[in-house]
Parts: C-alpha cells; sequence; structure tokens
C-alpha cells in the first residue's frame, strides 16, 4: 500500500493525490515505487487536475474523464524518453518529456515547486537508465577471447633446421614494475552530491533547495 503522506510535502491537492495513488497501486509491477506525483493547478478552476507521477520504471500521465468519475492513465517507459525539461511561467510551469518518436508530451500549470522537483526526479531516473543501458552495451560489445588454431607440419614437410653455435644467453635486465593507478569507482552519495550541483549550476533549483537536498544526502552517510 502506497502512503499518501509522503506525496503531499509540496502543497499536492490531498483528494487528486488519493484518488490517483488508489489506481496506481494496483498498476506498479514487480520493484517498482513511486517518486515523485505533481497535480496540475489551473489559475481558474481546478475540479479535475492532471497528474503526472514519476517511478523508476517510467512516467504516468494521470487525466481524470467523465467529469471525475473514471480516471484515464497513459504510461511511457524510460527506455521510449529522449529528454525531459520544464519552463517557468507566469501561471506555474510545463512540464515536457520528449519522447525518442512522436509528438512531445506537454502538462500546463504544474505549480513551480512541484515542476522543479518533478524534473529532478524524472531527470535522475532518465539519466540511471541511460547509464545502465550504456554498461549492458559495453558488455554485449566485449569481444569473447578467440580460440588458438594449431596447424600440424608434417615430418616431411617439416624444414631442416641447421645446427647452431651455443651462444649464451644475455643477461637480465631488472626493469621496475609500473606504478598502476587504480581509480576508485565513484560512490553513490559522491554522484548524489556530483548530479545535485549540476541542477543548481543550471539554475535549476535555488541555493536553498541545493543546501537542504546536500544536507539531506550527507546526514543519510
Amino acid at each position: 500500500m502506497i502512503l499518501i503522506d509522503r506525496f503531499l510535502s509540496d502543497e499536492q491537492d490531498p483528494k487528486a493525490v488519493e484518488k490517483v495513488l488508489g489506481k496506481l497501486n494496483d498498476m506498479l509491477t514487480t520493484s517498482e515505487e513511486l517518486i515523485y506525483l505533481a497535480v496540475q493547478k489551473k489559475p481558474a478552476v481546478n475540479l479535475l487536475p492532471d497528474c503526472i507521477a514519476v517511478s523508476n520504471k517510467r512516467i504516468f500521465y494521470c487525466e481524470p474523464g467523465n467529469f471525475g468519475i473514471t480516471m484515464n492513465f497513459k504510461d511511457i517507459s524510460w527506455k521510449s524518453i529522449k529528454e525531459v525539461s520544464f519552463k517557468e511561467e507566469l501561471f506555474g510551469s510545463k512540464f515536457i518529456c520528449v519522447p525518442l518518436h512522436g509528438e512531445n508530451i506537454i502538462t500546463e500549470y504544474i505549480p513551480k515547486v512541484q515542476a522543479r522537483k518533478l524534473y529532478q526526479a524524472a531527470y535522475e531516473q532518465l539519466e540511471s537508465f541511460k547509464e545502465q543501458a550504456r554498461i549492458k552495451d559495453l558488455e554485449e560489445r566485449r569481444p569473447s577471447a578467440s580460440p588458438v588454431t594449431v596447424n600440424a607440419v608434417s615430418p616431411e614437410t617439416a624444414p631442416i633446421e641447421e645446427p647452431q653455435a651455443f651462444m649464451p644467453p644475455p643477461a637480465p635486465v631488472f626493469t621496475p614494475a609500473p606504478e598502476v593507478h587504480v581509480e576508485e569507482p565513484e560512490d553513490e552519495t559522491t554522484l548524489k552530491l556530483r548530479k545535485l550541483k549540476t541542477l543548481y549550476d543550471k539554475h535549476l533549483i535555488t541555493q536553498d533547495e541545493y543546501e537542504a537536498k546536500k544536507a539531506d544526502i550527507l546526514d543519510a552517510l
């Protein structure tokens, strides 16, 4: 069962969140987890807002239908997404998903704080998927060791070697082994801090959000 409180941290509409989570709970696959949920807030009437949910496997678009009686869901997996972005406007922000094929998916009137956190969650999951796909591709491209074929030579065709004068072997020359520097892979905390700094440098989050998120990451050590 999904706990609703963790998805109300940025003033999301509780009724909309509760309704969406009730449906999504039955749609999640094994090992799939919801990370963030944003709720549309239209400037005039906001009775039937759209919602966008990010999981570790895909993005869900949730749109009320039949005057709120039903809910329409469509999802797009990370392997089908090229990039994500958002654009702040006078009334909220636009969240933009660019698929590998087809038209861009644009959702308007997402509150600015929610749009930033929605983008951050989607960006991190998309980059994580791309990195896993890159590693898998490298492993598949790695050539396998080829067996060595030895051609047999019959005694009749084998060349006759002339005896050679004995020559003492040269004295061994000592060559010190070169120092090997092994770069340790960055741990998960360093990767999170690097991504967080990238978001801050691109002015996608404020300094307060950067410091708060940085403190959360360091506290988790």
